[in-house]
This record gives C-alpha cells, structure tokens and sequence, in this order.
C-alpha cells in the first residue's frame, strides 16, 4: 500500500528521481512475489537483533556508537569501491568495533542490492539498518523477510499520513525506524511521531554539500529521550569529539569508510576521540 504520495514538485530533484524511480521498482517487484508471500517470509526471519539497544547502550556508557555503511556507490560520488565486498567490510566493520551496519540496496542510484544486506548481516552478529527509500508497506516487511534489523524513514520523501502508516508496520514487525530529517521543518515533524530514533543528515539534497552545522543547529531541538544520529561528512575522529561536545553519540559513516584502502583501521581511527 503506497498511500497517498508527498508533492513531487516539494522534494529536490534527485530526491525525486530517487522516489519516482523506487514507485516503479516496487510495482514491479510486487508482480514478482507477492505481498502475502513476504509475509510469510517475514514471519520466518531470524529474531531482530536490536537497532536501537545497541546504539542506546553505547550512549550511557558514553561511548561513540559507528554505524559503519557498506555501499558501491553514491549519485554524487559515483563507484566509491571497485573491489567491492559485503562479507569484508562487514567482518572488517565488526572488527574494528562498529556497533551497527548500514547497507544500501536500492540499485538504479547507489549499485547495492539486497543480498548484500544479506551477506553483510551474515557475515557477522552486527545489528543492520537497510538503508533504502520507503514509499510503500511491502518495502518494510520486505526488509524485516531480508533479515534487517531497523529500517529508514526519509521525512523529505514522505507525507505525515504515509510515515504514521510506515511506522505502525514497521514497529509492528519488531523493525527499529531511523527517521531521517535535513532541516527544521522535517525535524519538527519527525518529533511529533512517537519514534525513539531521529536521524540528521547533514547533505544539502539540492547541492550534495555537507555541512556539520547542520547536525549542531538541529539537535538542540531534540528532547534527550530520543536518540540522535548523524549522518554525512563525518571524516575525521575531530569531527566526532565536534559532535560529542554537542550531545551526539551516535555516527552513521560511510564515503570515509568505504574510499579507504583500510576501513577497519579508518573506523578504528575515528573512534580514538
């Protein structure tokens, strides 16, 4: 069920390619298996291994939770890997102390597909968040029948009637939602829904630059019973302690990671604040 879908004309146009593009995806993939087939997969997935609970304990011990992305490729960036492996980054993630996975799987825009959650999850005992664009409810028990542990809400894509709707399925499934805002008006929104998990992603959509202020300005809006993570342009483990000093604890990274010849010694250098 798609609802009834946000303005187009009211979301940056690469935002909107992405959305418009995933509305075809889905109607295509629902002819090849069928909602009520999903869930039963679903149903048939291993226990969650909890989102949430693993970025929250990191956070009273006041220690840095990493949510370590594995994805091929960027709309910005174009191909970030050339040797591209989920079963390694996800092992070298795990091993240099990641607390979570992210794995992008939409296609068309960033290369990734959904065995590479699959692998990815596999390969080690990580909590993953599918990192894709939801416009619709089979996305979400799709997801929870792939084996992901937390699924992502961008608040820019959606109206509030679809993400109410999305996250009811969603928390319906035992998946943890990461809510994903860029400016004021989404974060306003996004608190307004009943969701532990708010996510701040510092990429202007319009000109694909990342500025942290963006994470510094917003987060003073946030109560301190939700948990905040940031997302985009965190390189250097000074852009970490940068955040901490602000309340945050919880780093979702992936171009520094993933364009490094050594990502677990990259994480590991992050998370020496």
């Amino acid at each position: 069920m798609n609802l009834q879908s946000i303005d187009m004309n009211g979301i940056p146009s690469i935002l909107k390619k992405i959305v418009e593009n995933k509305n075809r995806e889905v109607f295509d993939r629902k002819t090849k298996v069928s909602e009520a087939d999903l869930i039963v997969k679903a149903a048939e997935a291993d226990n969650v291994r909890g989102f949430y609970l693993a970025l929250d304990r990191q956070k009273h011990l006041n220690s840095s939770a990493i949510i370590a992305e594995i994805k091929k490729a960027s709309p910005s960036k174009g191909i970030l890997c050339k040797d591209f492996d989920p079963y390694k980054y996800a092992r070298e993630y795990s091993n240099a102390g990641a607390t979570c996975l992210s794995v992008l799987t939409d296609e068309v825009f960033f290369q990734g597909c959904d065995s590479d959650l699959v692998t990815a999850r596999k390969s080690c005992g990580l909590p993953v968040l599918r990192k894709d664009f939801v416009v619709d409810q089979y996305q979400i028990i799709e997801s929870r029948a792939l084996g992901a542990d937390a699924i992502l809400i961008i608040m820019a894509a959606l109206t509030d009637y679809q993400v109410e709707f999305f996250l009811d399925k969603a928390h319906s499934l035992d998946l943890d939602v990461v809510m994903e805002t860029h400016n004021r008006e989404e974060m306003e929104r996004a608190l307004s829904f009943p969701n532990k998990i708010i996510g701040i992603n510092n990429r202007n959509l319009h000109t694909f630059e990342t500025n942290l202020s963006t994470t510094i300005d917003l987060c003073k809006l946030v109560p301190d019973d939700r948990l905040l993570i940031t997302e985009s342009g965190i390189k250097t483990a000074e852009d970490v302690k940068e955040m901490k000093k602000a309340g945050i604890s919880a780093f979702l990274i992936g171009e520094s990671l993933m364009t490094s010849s050594k990502p677990g010694a990259a994480l590991v250098a992050l998370l020496n604040d």
